[in-house]
């Protein structure tokens, strides 16, 4: 894939949350790096929202670090994943994360 493809495939910065859809199906893809293996692995999700919540509140900081969240086939990296679980459209509720 090149990287025009790949540019063109992510989400705009700051994340327009509006029209974000919390309950599209989504697919949460580890950080490549070879320093975070472990318990990180790519998962599926029934709803962005729930892959959100693993990200945040599941994931160690480092395993956030680089992984990458796909929503209808937008792309959002760790800060939009942030953004995302940050923002008042968000409908889970939130528990008190480590990160």
């Amino acid at each position: 894939m090149s990287q025009q493809s790949q540019v063109l495939n992510r989400a705009p910065a700051p994340v327009r949350t509006k029209a974000f859809d919390y309950g599209a199906p989504a697919e949460l893809f580890p950080s490549r790096s070879r320093r975070t293996r472990g318990p990180v692995a790519y998962k599926r999700f029934n709803s962005a929202a729930e892959a959100l919540r693993y990200a945040i509140e599941v994931l160690p900081a480092s395993g956030l670090l680089g992984a990458t969240l796909e929503v209808n086939e937008v792309r959002y990296g760790h800060l939009e994943i942030r953004s995302l679980y940050d923002d008042g459209g968000y409908p889970l509720e939130r528990v008190a994360a480590a990160n």
